[in-house]
């Protein structure tokens, strides 16, 4: 294409060809213009499209990724992700803010002439430049909007389901606690065994009510909260709908269930207390049978008065008996569980028999209370019918029964019209007793496994407890163990085993001496948890102002504070003996008689061990294990002489002419002597202290049970009488204790020795001929009037152990046999000891007559006991010798059945025959003092048989 150029010469040329409208004023022209004003404007103009076009870029990206995002399945994670978006609508705002702010700074800069000048008229590029802004402004207020409305919804869509996340967290939490509760419901299916178990499950019920309650109320709380959610038209109403529902529906069946509960243990403590009253009412009428006494049954106005006494009380009947049996089946059938159905039976039974026993009773008063035909001497009933004091009511059945009470009728004499009671009415009366002795047991067992419950729930349970965690001192955080040591493990033991034990004994009181024998090893429990006390009572004096036993305490009801109930199983097992003394009384000649006692005994050695143990747990100083030393046998206070031999002189240390107050604890391996402290602090912190001296090993001792001057004196001794411990007890009494319980220990040391030899032994012992022999064997001194004594008479062989005995009694043919036995420690008038003057060495026939000596015994004929502490012994038998009594009795243990009685001297000379024993326990019966020792034993030495002469 051609175009044509003209060339021109002047400016008024080319106004010529173009209108001077068009040209600027440099070339003569009316319009105004300014080239860098223009390509100011048209580079701002491009920058702003540029940014127009990126910023409604990012909004569509953005919108894009909240458009695809995945809502997220719990609360966190859903929080988590409104806040990230959050973020990022507000920096997609700031930027539509900057781009909008410079596209009006744009549009003012293309105004600014009109500003100035409103008659000023705009060229064609001023209007194209106004235009192209104004258009970009009008798309970022639309995208801006677009934008606005989608991030609403989306916004929305993410606040409902954050709303979700947490209603659908709170239904599992919610859900959770009503599961719980509704088990916990479950739970209450017990009836009780007395109106206070009942008392104590409604009280455990109402407590858990009032939780119940609380969790219901959150429930419905959120079923609202689910309305309101529907009705903002939530989008997952199909979700929210069936929790909403299922809720109510639970929380509906849990209150009807409490409610079902709450009627079924009043119902229970209804029938309960009827049986209660029943119970009560035929044990009033027990007592008032047993506490009439015989010579009122003796005149005729006495008779009278004791008929109208019975018509009284049988007046109360129809307040107190059940009467119809078959509405009790009907009225009560819901909570008639088989336990429950079996106690109703027997109260019915015992009513029927209290009738009988009325019946009889006022058959017996009426005929008593007719008008005598001729005077009647009343005659005293015989010796052993008399009462001693009228029977208490139940009100104070704690108090100790006295006396024999009657319990049948008034029987007149056949020849001289005298009235006694008959056997049968003694035993009983002794039933009577025994079983209310046995109803106390079972009712205070009972309160005392609530009490322990209510304990351990009610304190043990709060102290893990976060909502209590607030009130509790920094002392008290993870002290639980040493607070109430092992009491759960008491409870557990009395709850699921003991009790229900003790309840099979119910209608057999005598023989429930058997339950306790069987559980004796379960009772040492107490031994820890009495040892724990101190400490226990320790942390207590430290915390009990906190507030946190004091709303425990409020929360419980309770009038005490928690120490009390931590006394309560240190009272418990000291309660035992004296209900099984209670029985043990009223069971003479029954069958479990031997059972109670010895029960009774063995819970009297529980709480000496316990006493002993507390003592144990206070010494200090002692550098060792006490526990590798053995069982603690004894432990008492002594005072305490010591003398010491040097070379061939007995020096007493000056300093002890004025003896040391002592405190002894035997173990079985060793004796400590410790030094008693003074008694500080309160409760149990007052118990003393013992500060460690010395010990002897029980392996090298000797005992000299007779010191000089001092029937509460005995001697203990070591290395050959090199070290003397002269030690005086309180009492004989104590002293002889002291001295039988050594003395079994030393003993067991020598068995024990003996045996370990006896296979060696033996072996030699049967090489040896029955022939005359000779043998001298002492590593003691001699006393030249013993050694005097022995050549005057044939010396019997003294037992080396077990097998030598057996075969030197059967052969008498071996003679002139002797060794080291026992003890070879005589009194310090007497050094030496020669078997002559031992009595289980001495021959019989030469000392006149036989006389008996501590040992082992086989016995070869039967013995019965005629006592309660005598012992019974059958033909075979193999029976230890311990000590002599003061009455003429020994105290003998049969090695057979185990068991430990008195016997009379007379009968065992009979019992035991021509046996010998096979060990010595005394060295000499003429001087009073006998002397034991295991340390000689256990290194006796043995001549060869080849120095045996023929």
């Amino acid at each position: 294409m051609k175009v044509p150029v003209i060339m021109l010469s002047s400016v008024t040329e080319l106004h010529s060809y173009i209108d001077r409208t068009q040209l600027t004023q440099e070339l003569g022209g009316t319009q105004e213009y300014c080239h860098e004003k223009w390509i100011s404007h048209r580079t701002a103009i491009e920058g702003f499209a540029l940014m127009v076009k990126k910023t409604a870029q990012t909004l569509q990206s953005f919108g894009t990724e909240l458009a695809e995002t995945e809502l997220p399945n719990d609360v966190e994670a859903t929080s988590n992700l409104l806040t990230v978006h959050t973020e990022k609508k507000d920096k997609m705002k700031e930027d539509l803010r900057i781009a909008l702010c410079q596209g009006s700074r744009l549009l003012e800069s293309i105004n600014e002439p009109l500003v100035k000048d409103p008659d000023y008229t705009m060229n064609h590029d001023e209007l194209e430049n106004l235009a192209t802004v104004q258009r970009l402004l009008g798309q970022l207020d639309e995208t801006e909007t677009a934008f606005d409305d989608f991030w609403d919804k989306h916004q929305t869509k993410l606040e409902q389901c954050l709303q979700l996340r947490h209603f659908e967290q709170n239904f599992r939490e919610v859900r959770a606690h009503l599961d719980m509760v509704y088990d916990r419901l479950s739970g209450f299916s017990e009836v009780g065994i007395s109106p206070a178990h009942v008392e104590h499950i409604l009280k455990e019920l109402t407590n858990h009510e009032e939780r119940a309650y609380e969790v219901l109320d959150q429930a419905l709380t959120l079923a609202c909260d689910a309305d309101q959610l529907i009705e903002a038209s939530h989008y997952a109403v199909d979700s929210i709908l069936p929790k909403c529902s299922e809720l109510r529906a639970v929380c509906e069946e849990i209150s009807s269930v409490l409610k079902a509960k709450k009627a079924y243990l009043l119902k229970a403590m209804e029938l309960h207390q009827c049986l209660e009253k029943a119970t009560k009412w035929y044990d009033d009428g027990i007592y008032l049978l047993a506490s009439q006494p015989v010579d009122k049954c003796q005149s005729q106005d006495g008779a009278e008065s004791a008929l109208q006494e019975i018509e009284r009380y049988l007046e109360t009947a129809n307040q107190h008996k059940m009467t119809d049996l078959s509405g009790i089946w009907r009225d009560y059938d819901s909570v008639l569980t088989q336990d429950l159905r079996d106690h109703v039976d027997k109260v019915f039974q015992k009513q029927l028999s209290m009738q009988e026993m009325f019946e009889k009773r006022r058959v017996s008063l009426k005929k008593l209370a007719a008008k005598q035909t001729r005077p009647v001497q009343p005659v005293a009933p015989r010796p052993e019918a008399i009462i001693k004091s009228p029977i208490p009511s139940p009100a104070h059945r704690e108090k100790t029964i006295e006396g024999d009470i009657i319990n049948g009728n008034c029987r007149k004499g056949e020849n001289d019209g005298s009235r006694h009671l008959s056997v049968s009415d003694e035993e009983e009366n002794f039933a009577v007793l025994r079983r209310h002795v046995m109803n106390e047991l079972l009712e205070t067992e009972r309160a005392y496994v609530e009490e322990l419950l209510c304990v351990l729930e009610g304190y043990g349970a709060e102290m893990d407890n976060p909502a209590m965690a607030h009130l509790m001192p920094n002392t008290l955080l993870h002290k639980k163990d040493i607070l109430f040591g092992n009491m759960p493990e008491i409870y557990q033991f009395h709850k699921k085993t003991f009790l229900r034990e003790l309840e099979a004994y119910t209608d057999y009181p005598e023989l429930v001496g058997r339950c306790f024998l069987e559980r004796m090893t379960d009772l040492q429990i107490y031994e820890r948890y009495c040892q724990n006390k101190p400490r226990s009572e320790s942390l207590w004096r430290q915390c009990s102002d906190c507030a946190f036993f004091q709303e425990c305490q409020k929360k419980l009801e309770h009038k005490l504070g928690l120490d009390s109930y931590l006394l309560k199983p240190v009272q418990r097992i000291t309660k035992y003996q004296l209900l099984l003394k209670e029985l043990l009384k009223y069971s003479k000649g029954c069958e479990g008689e031997d059972d109670l006692q010895e029960a009774l005994s063995s819970i009297l050695g529980i709480l000496k061990a316990v006493n002993d143990s507390m003592h144990l747990i206070a010494i200090t100083g002692y550098d060792g294990n006490l526990s590798d030393l053995g069982r603690l046998m004894m432990q008492g206070s002594f005072s305490v002489w010591t003398e010491h031999k040097k070379g061939h002189a007995k020096v007493k240390d000056l300093a002890r002419f004025k003896p040391m107050q002592r405190h002894l604890f035997l173990h079985e391996k060793a004796l400590l002597f410790c030094k008693k402290r003074e008694e500080n602090g309160e409760g149990y912190e007052k118990a003393p202290s013992y500060s460690f001296k010395h010990s002897l090993s029980m392996s090298a001792v000797g005992i000299t049970e007779n010191a000089k001057g001092d029937n509460k004196k005995f001697e203990i001794w070591c290395n050959s009488r090199e070290e003397v411990y002269i030690v005086q007890a309180p009492t004989p009494e104590i002293k002889t204790s002291w001295v039988n319980e050594i003395r079994k220990v030393l003993t067991g040391q020598l068995k024990a020795c003996r045996e370990a030899r006896q296979q060696k032994s033996s072996d030699q012992i049967s090489q040896l001929t029955p022939t005359s022999t000779s043998l001298t064997l002492s590593p003691f001194k001699t006393n030249p009037k013993t050694l005097k004594k022995g050549e005057e008479k044939k010396t019997e062989p003294t037992a080396a152990d077990p097998s030598t005995a057996i075969l030197l009694k059967n052969n008498d043919k071996v003679k002139g046999f002797s060794k080291a036995s026992l003890s070879v420690d005589a009194s310090e008038e007497n050094d030496g000891y020669s078997s002559a003057e031992d009595p289980m060495n001495s021959d019989p026939e030469d000392e006149g007559g036989k006389k008996l000596s501590p040992g082992r015994y086989v016995v070869v004929a039967d013995h019965d006991k005629n006592g309660p502490q005598e012992l019974t012994v059958k033909s075979g038998d193999s029976v230890q010798l311990v000590r002599e009594g003061e009455d003429g009795r020994w105290f003998v243990h049969n090695l057979r059945t185990n068991k430990e009685g008195w016997v009379p001297a007379a009968n065992l000379l009979t019992l035991i025959g021509e046996s010998k024993s096979s060990q010595s326990l005394s060295s000499s019966e003429g001087s009073g003092s006998g002397n034991l020792s295991t340390s000689s034993s256990c290194s006796e030495t043995y001549t060869s048989f080849s120095d045996i002469k023929a």
